[in-house]
């Protein structure tokens, strides 16, 4: 019989078959002959399943999670003297390539369910955008744009020149400058109006904000020196007299927009340190934080101070952030006399600190809602949010744990509570609105921590907030109750 003959005609996967066949009948327990039968990183790439996942991730990926399988298998041989399953069985390790590579090539940044009780809640992305906002941006993302191109002179332009216009119409301003958040905009305002003069501040207005950033490190930063007066509780306007010398370049409101002091409190108004300023021939500035451009008591919230307001008070610079209570992209906005903006665009920190074209493409469709701000609460997600009311939301939630009790029991009970929901972000701390509550309670072998885990391994991960042996789910956040639903629905019969 001509064996060699025989093999020349066989398929490769016979080949194979039978070359492991017989190293495993000569020396099955021996390490050698498992090594031997390891299948070639080339075999492996040849087939015609890897071959698609090669162009699919590219084969340098393939390759690359291969090898690390082929590395375990070497190990597995050397500690326990045995072939992995996957060599018995190609279809076991192209399906955990297959995941694999899935896991390593998808989005970080996933859409989520936001049901945590905080509508602008830092960790999961702050404001979501208007679809005006979000069709602008896939506009300029797709095409060239004129970011620094007027087009009606046929010349170079700024890039911020049209927030800037904006920003006039909708406050007043004589310009604006934009940079990526709020944080920037006070070390951009400080930096190029108070450097090396000092800048006084009243004890009570000396804010950290989050990551543990606090104004005097801003100042300090910026090379100006801060100069504090008052208190912690009251501050009265002589305080603010007494401390200015020939080196003061500036008074600096700071909105405590991230806490609240009550009680036995004194602070001066704008419009008299305005008047103060002017007299003293020094600038007023102002850092408001999380900034609002309309009257938010209609959607239930407090009413914060505006630019606008500011500017008529006397303010030279005000600072306030595009995302947060405005419901834009996170950026930072410093407006008011042209001249001080002038100074503030030509100093070089202005170029590290500005926006691209994607920033100011969101913002420029969230500013152009202002126009109309009776139609606020319909075209930005987050004030559509803040305007449910407790009614609506109680209503939802019925018709939720209706359909939802069944695929959770009986591990996991669930029932409405009423709750309260805050803004978040470091906006208006000491405000909560009136909310309904999705609550799961575990049962006899339900477990609410691997619940929750389970909620955030989905296709679109639910996060609510643990309290109380419950599992929470705020229904303020919900943005389409239909997908909601579905998502709780399959979550519910994969348990």
């Amino acid at each position: 019989m001509n064996v060699g003959g025989a093999c020349d005609n066989a398929s490769p996967s016979f080949f194979s078959t039978l070359k492991m066949t017989q190293m495993m009948t000569q020396a099955p327990d021996t390490p050698q002959a498992l090594y031997r039968a390891l299948p070639s990183m080339d075999s492996l790439l040849a087939k015609p399943s890897f071959a698609q996942l090669q162009q699919t991730y590219g084969k340098a990926a393939v390759k690359a999670a291969l090898d690390g399988h082929l590395h375990a298998a070497r190990t597995l041989i050397s500690q326990e003297h045995r072939l992995p399953n996957w060599c018995s069985d190609p279809a076991q390790l192209h399906g955990c390539l297959v995941d694999q590579l899935s896991r390593d090539y998808c989005h970080s940044l996933k859409p989520v369910w936001n049901l945590t009780g905080t509508i602008l809640h830092t960790n999961l992305g702050r404001a979501q955008q208007s679809e005006a906002a979000i069709k602008a941006v896939s506009s300029v993302m797709r095409y060239p744009t004129p970011l620094e191109f007027e087009l009606a002179a046929g010349e170079r332009g700024h890039r911020d020149n049209a927030i800037s216009g904006l920003i006039h119409r909708l406050t007043g301003a004589e310009a604006c400058c934009v940079v990526n958040n709020n944080a920037a905009a006070v070390l951009l305002m400080l930096s190029a109006v108070t450097a090396g003069k000092e800048v006084i501040v009243s004890r009570g207005e000396l804010v950290e904000i989050g990551g543990a950033f606090r104004i005097p490190d801003i100042m300090r930063q910026a090379g100006c020196t801060l100069v504090e007066v008052g208190s912690t509780n009251r501050t009265h306007l002589k305080d603010y007299e007494q401390a200015i010398t020939e080196n003061t370049a500036a008074i600096m409101k700071v909105h405590t927009s991230n806490y609240h002091i009550s009680g036995f409190t004194a602070a001066v108004e704008e419009a008299k340190l305005g008047e103060l300023c002017r007299e003293r021939g020094i600038a007023l500035i102002s850092d408001l934080g999380s900034g609002s451009l309309t009257d938010l008591r209609r959607f239930g919230l407090k009413q914060e101070p505006t630019p606008q307001a500011m500017l008529l008070d006397g303010v030279d610079l005000v600072s306030f952030s595009g995302d947060k209570l405005l419901g834009g992209p996170q950026s930072g906005l410093i407006v008011g006399k042209q001249s001080l903006i002038n100074q503030l665009q030509s100093h070089p920190l202005k170029r590290a600190l500005r926006c691209d074209k994607l920033i100011l493409a969101a913002l420029e469709a969230t500013l152009i809602h202002y126009l109309t701000p009776e139609t606020l609460d319909t075209e930005l997600p987050i004030m559509a949010k803040f305007a449910r009311s407790q009614d609506t939301l109680r209503q939802i939630g019925q018709r939720l744990q209706q359909a939802l009790i069944p695929l959770f029991q009986p591990a996991y009970g669930i029932e409405l509570q009423d709750c309260q929901t805050q803004v978040g972000s470091g906006s208006q701390p000491d405000t909560f609105l009136p909310s309904v509550a999705l609550c799961f309670t575990a049962l006899k072998g339900g477990s609410l921590s691997l619940l929750e885990q389970h909620f955030k391994q989905a296709e679109r991960p639910v996060i609510g907030r643990m309290s109380n042996d419950q599992l929470r789910l705020d229904l303020r956040g919900i943005d389409n109750e239909a997908e909601l639903l579905a998502e709780l629905s399959t979550l519910g019969v994969q348990l």
